[in-house]
């Protein structure tokens, strides 16, 4: 079989000779002929590295494509197009030539950066010329995808180092000073932004736990004058609870290695003490670099006082860590031992059972974890942001959580592949937009090209009036005591015409199992109503207001009137205040150009040079339309 892609084209090489036409036409002619001559129109094998375009690899099966991807590899030859997209394959080995000062400068003065061998400069040029060959210039948006562990994050940090390089250091109107502290100040986001937000998982050793769209801002000679950051649901929970063989975030573990003895015993931190929720302690991380981490902070306007504020912001022992927090003691001990009930008028004091302490425990350390990334994320922005009337246009970079499937899932990761749906639509329309203006271009016929809609897993999950996020918000505006069964029982009574949701009705866990783009995801459903309400008691917040913490009490300064209106319960779920971050995310990709990378994990244990076929097809898949695999 030939595939779709093909099947649409008007010319094709065949056996020496070309064969033009309309699409029918060279299908009658191709499929005559390709029965008995599948080695002879197959490419030689021993020439497949040389091909830098995968739809020019005839036929174009899935068998083909991976050879093809194999060829290169082995010859360290890791960036392929794939008509519109450009496949990256992670080496698991740094390749310091392959991004150097020179080869940006080659790229970006090439009369014709496409006629070079493929390469993430060529995508990032792209989007730069397309900003400067335009009268009304569109905004252009660079969307790095694929799973954990594939590389989006080093992808991100090349993107952003290009237009660093080429797009601040050519300036004739700023002093060199000013072009140096942009790029400086743009570049020192990222270590910050990894430190608090990036953690080592079982797929990946800096495994983004948020996700994040960074706006380059560029003022009328396409310059670089700024940025701004845009994140979007970090993994709180990982603070207080770390998957087995999993790591907290890496800014814990940066103190512990890292901490001069005067800065321990500020943060009354022992040297020799181990804490329980920094598991894995021993294992030795590029990331665990504490010195660039704070480089980077004091570049960024992060002084010395404030940044023994930030790391004061740890929670461990109660008289430490009521110490740290800038709170009394006997406080603190109330707060996690004793609920606040309204009765009418009055108030009634209840005490916590044990299980209730752990809960609002944990719900503390989330909470100061969450507050305090918050804060930092909007300091930054301060920091780098350019004043509305200096620049007029942007190149985004959207660095999302690859699709993930665990050993256990839950609302994290279903949020985490609902993004990634969203994202393959998105990409499903722009490829098919992209081929048929090339047709169009090329005067031939159009025909709708078949593709895998994922339309009906995106109802499943945000559609209206009935999907899992609308029953979850019912569940949780229901207030009552939640009940994995129960619910569960409510997904299959109302979903249960919808082919991608499924159960295991063996299972003595109460779970639910939807059909992705990317393949099925068990989820577990215990926990789920809990991590969607994310409820903060009231007495948490009121505690951390009287802290004597300039930084914490800044912080929370302003959440008494937001809580006292909720009642201690969050009005918006986490759910639903994702699903409206992702559709203002989506509302902008759809008014830019968008350039597509689709980062690709070519083995699961991370080894340098190392090619599984098996790990590579799931990936490529979703990487073109290849209908016809």
């Amino acid at each position: 079989m030939i595939s779709a892609e093909e099947q649409s084209r008007a010319e094709y090489k065949h056996g020496g000779r070309e064969v033009k036409g309309n699409s029918k036409k060279v299908n009658q002619s191709l499929n005559e002929s390709l029965d008995g001559e599948i080695q002879a129109f197959l490419i030689d094998e021993d020439q497949l590295h040389t091909y830098d375009d995968l739809t020019k690899v005839n036929p174009v099966t899935q068998t083909t494509v991976l050879k093809c991807l194999q060829a290169r590899y082995s010859m360290k030859v890791f960036y392929t197009h794939a008509g519109c997209t450009l496949v990256a394959l992670n080496p698991f080995q740094p390749i310091p030539d392959l991004y150097s000062l020179d080869v940006m400068k080659e790229y970006h003065c090439a009369p014709q950066p496409q006629e070079f061998k493929p390469h993430i400069f060529i995508v990032a040029e792209e989007a730069y010329r397309n900003l400067q060959g335009q009268m009304e210039p569109v905004n252009q948006s660079l969307v790095v995808s694929g799973e954990s562990g594939a590389g989006k994050t080093w992808t991100s940090r090349c993107l952003m180092k290009y237009y660093a390089t080429v797009a601040a250091s050519s300036s004739v109107v700023k002093s060199q000073d000013t072009v140096d502290r942009i790029e400086r100040r743009v570049l020192d986001s990222n270590p910050i932004m990894e430190a608090f937000g990036n953690a080592c998982t079982l797929r990946n050793n800096n495994s983004s736990r948020f996700g994040k769209y960074i706006q380059l801002q560029l003022d009328r000679s396409q310059l670089l004058v700024g940025a701004s950051v845009q994140t979007y649901l970090l993994e709180k929970t990982r603070v207080a609870c770390q998957p087995a063989k999993e790591r907290n975030f890496h800014i814990f573990y940066q103190m512990m290695k890292g901490a001069t003895d005067e800065q321990r015993k500020e943060w009354r931190m022992p040297k020799d003490q181990q804490f329980v929720w920094l598991p894995n302690a021993e294992k030795t991380l590029e990331e665990d670099c504490f010195q660039e981490t704070l480089e980077a902070m004091v570049h960024l306007g992060i002084n010395a006082e404030k940044q023994g504020q930030i790391f004061k912001v740890r929670y461990h022992f109660l008289q430490r860590a009521a110490g740290l927090l800038g709170v009394p003691v006997d406080e603190l001990l109330a707060c996690l031992r004793v609920r606040t009930l309204k009765a009418g008028k009055q108030s009634v004091l209840k005490p916590c059972s044990q299980s209730e302490c752990s809960v609002r425990r944990d719900c503390l350390a989330k909470l100061i974890y969450a507050q305090l990334f918050e804060w930092l994320v909007t300091f930054i922005n301060n920091s780098i942001c350019a004043d509305n009337s200096i620049w007029c246009n942007f190149i985004g970079l959207l660095d999302v959580y690859g699709f993930e499937c665990f050993p256990v899932n839950n609302l994290e990761q279903l949020c985490i592949n609902y993004a990634n749906e969203k994202l393959q639509q998105h990409f499903v329309a722009h490829y098919l937009r992209a081929q048929q203006e090339e047709y169009v271009s090329e005067g031939l016929e159009w025909s709708f090209v078949k593709y895998q809609d994922n339309q009906n897993c995106l109802d499943l999950i945000e559609g209206s009036p009935t999907s899992i996020f609308s029953l979850l918000n019912e569940e949780c505006r229901l207030n009552r005591v939640s009940d994995a069964k129960k619910f569960r029982g409510r997904l299959e009574k109302e979903l249960c015409d919808n082919a991608n949701i499924s159960w295991d009705k063996y299972s003595q866990e109460a779970h639910f199992t939807v059909a992705h783009y990317a393949g099925k995801v068990n989820y577990q459903i215990d926990g789920m109503m809990e991590k969607n309400k994310d409820p903060v008691p009231r007495e948490l917040i009121a505690l951390l207001q009287k802290s004597e913490n300039p930084l914490l009490h800044q912080i929370f300064a302003d959440k008494d009137t937001e809580n006292a209106k909720s009642k201690g319960l969050s009005k918006v779920t986490v759910v639903s205040k994702f699903k409206n971050s992702l559709e203002s995310l989506m509302k902008i990709l759809h008014t830019t150009t968008p350039h597509y990378t689709r980062c690709i994990k070519p083995n699961p244990d991370c080894k340098p040079l190392t090619f599984q076929k098996e790990e590579v097809a799931s990936s490529v898949l979703h990487t073109a339309i290849w209908t016809d695999f």
